[in-house]
């Protein structure tokens, strides 16, 4: 199972994650940033207030994304 290790802000809405294959890898997640619950990411004060579950990120607004997705729109570092 693929799961998020490490995670560290880049800029403006990227992050360099680092996955349990040891593959580390540039996400940008502003198109993301849309609706209800995302679309609150978009102020960069709550974009940065994340940290690690035990398989992915989770902002603290409850917010998070499968470790799959994470890995699959990213870019190698």
């Amino acid at each position: 199972m693929l799961r998020v290790i490490d995670v560290d802000y880049i800029k403006d809405y990227q992050l360099k994650v680092t996955f349990s294959d040891g593959i580390t890898k540039i996400v940008d997640l502003r198109s993301y940033l849309t609706g209800e619950v995302f679309g609150e990411l978009i102020d960069l004060n709550k974009f940065i207030q994340y940290g690690l579950t035990r398989v992915t990120i989770e902002w603290a607004n409850g917010a998070d994304l499968a470790p799959e997705f994470l890995y699959e729109i990213g870019t190698v570092a």
